[in-house]
């Protein structure tokens, strides 16, 4: 959501960066290009006004101006502003659950936000991290369907549901969900009012009074991040008739320019709780003020990369996967593993976007178009060899390549450029297993790759991720990646 912003921003910053000095006119100049770039971006004028007086106020000074590194000084102060303005580090992330239980989670919204989903995908975050037993129960009695549709989620987060009983009222609903949840001992129960196409006098009362009820923990108000500006509006309608404390922003992972997620807290005063990544139920993150901040200036999120490794990869398979390369050794059924990870954990543009300074190179491979899901079709090549095969690739000639390509409906060039991919990495992992570090910089083609220094001459076309677990080696690249029809 980010990256047009991210993009602007990054130019402004490589310009000032790439000086030695910097004088207070082109402090001024570089912040005027920060101030379009967000409005561009759809941040709400007051708060692009408070962000650029109190960064010029910071930025224009002997300190800065004088300093070794202006321009990183620079970069520093426009990130702390950044964090405060999407509500600061001390901030406490994530849903409050300090009260006796059950703890009420109360779920508000436009219609079309996305309100339901996210109830349900609250449940799921609620049982698989913190191992909390969730009641789900819908108080939306007029949109059809509505009361179905979140008993199927609840089934696929493995949470329960309130009984759905025809003819009761949204607050007669609440008034037996609460009784069921203390009866089933559930730890917590998120009630999910109806949606609003507009802000409803009788249907703000009927959530009003849903509230004194329920006595929520949690009021959350669900906006849909593309609506821009129009997000901002409704979340202080619906703040100045219900004691909201908290935002869920869905459709993070559209191309809206952002304004909202920006202006949502300053505006308001509410802090942003989650953010909506996917249509996945696991598709929530927890919002962290620094974090984004980093996003936004290419300085990555590495330690959302680190929580997303720590979810999807496999442990035991990790280890084992570490002490064979220590060997030396990687046959096709690493490959095939490594191919199986990296899928799980976004793709290759989705990590590259967490790592630092891999903003530009994530843009390098957009404009490549490239398909990635040529690794599914890699992971069939794969499963249409023998296991003597998968051990020993070298026995793979002419014949065996038309059985495999045509076992998994692919073509004997798709079975020749795996190959060729899976024998750069062998070499590798051979090169690490006999010098270790050494023989790692070595694969890696020398130490001009790193983070801060771009890639070396050639990268795109061995891209392969850099010493992550689950991602195919450095410098082994996916040789051959097509591009998408």
């Amino acid at each position: 959501m980010f990256e047009a912003l991210s993009d602007r921003l990054g130019g402004v910053f490589d310009t000032l960066t790439g000086r030695g000095s910097l004088s207070e006119k082109d402090v001024r100049a570089g912040l005027r290009e920060v101030r379009i770039a967000l409005l561009e971006a759809d941040v709400a004028l007051p708060v692009v006004k408070d962000f650029i007086t109190r960064v010029q106020g910071e930025a224009i000074g002997d300190r800065v101006l004088r300093s070794v590194t202006p321009g990183q000084q620079i970069i520093k102060i426009v990130h702390d502003a950044l964090v405060d303005m999407l509500g600061g580090e001390d901030e406490a992330p994530g849903i409050n659950l300090h009260a006796a239980p059950p703890v009420a989670i109360l779920m508000a919204g436009l219609q079309g936000s996305g309100k339901t989903t996210t109830a349900a995908k609250i449940a799921l975050r609620l049982k698989k991290h913190e191992n909390k037993k969730v009641l789900l129960a819908s108080l939306d009695t007029r949109r059809p369907a509505a009361m179905e549709q979140l008993q199927q989620l609840s089934q696929q987060a493995d949470a329960g549901f309130l009984p759905i009983i025809e003819g009761q009222t949204a607050v007669d609903i609440a008034s037996r969900a609460m009784n069921a949840a203390r009866l089933g001992g559930y730890d917590v129960l998120i009630l999910d009012t109806a949606g609003r196409t507009s802000i409803d006098e009788d249907m703000m009362a009927e959530a009003s009074a849903i509230a004194q009820i329920a006595k929520p923990t949690e009021t959350l108000l669900v906006a849909d991040a593309l609506t821009g500006q129009d997000a901002v509006e409704t979340a202080q309608r619906f703040h100045d008739r219900l004691a909201l404390t908290g935002l869920v922003l869905t459709r993070m992972d559209g191309d809206a320019r952002g304004g909202a997620a920006l202006s949502m807290r300053a505006v308001t005063g509410l802090p942003v709780k989650l953010l909506g990544v996917s249509e996945k139920l696991d598709g929530l993150d927890t919002f962290d003020a620094k974090r984004i901040a980093g996003r936004i200036l290419g300085q990555g999120d590495v330690v959302s990369l680190v929580e997303k490794a720590a979810e999807t990869l496999d442990t035991e398979k990790a280890q084992a996967m570490a002490a064979k390369m220590k060997k030396g050794q990687f046959d096709l059924d690493d490959l095939a593993e490594q191919l199986r990870q990296l899928q799980k954990m976004g793709g290759m543009q989705s990590i590259l976007g967490m790592l630092p300074g891999m903003g530009k190179m994530k843009k390098q491979m957009a404009g490549m178009d490239m398909d990635e899901s040529v690794f599914k079709r890699q992971e069939a090549i794969i499963s249409s060899m023998t296991r003597l095969e998968r051990a020993k690739p070298a026995l793979i000639k002419a014949s065996r390549k038309k059985r495999i390509a045509a076992g998994s409906g692919t073509g004997v060039p798709q079975v020749n450029q795996l190959l060729k991919m899976h024998k750069q990495m062998a070499g590798m992992m051979k090169k690490m297993g006999r010098n270790g570090r050494k023989g790692m910089m070595n694969a890696l083609g020398g130490q001009g790759g790193g983070m801060g220094g771009g890639m070396p001459p050639g990268a795109m076309q061995n891209l392969g991720g850099g010493g992550l677990p689950g991602l195919p080696g450095p410098g082994g690249g996916l040789p051959g990646l097509p591009k998408k029809k």
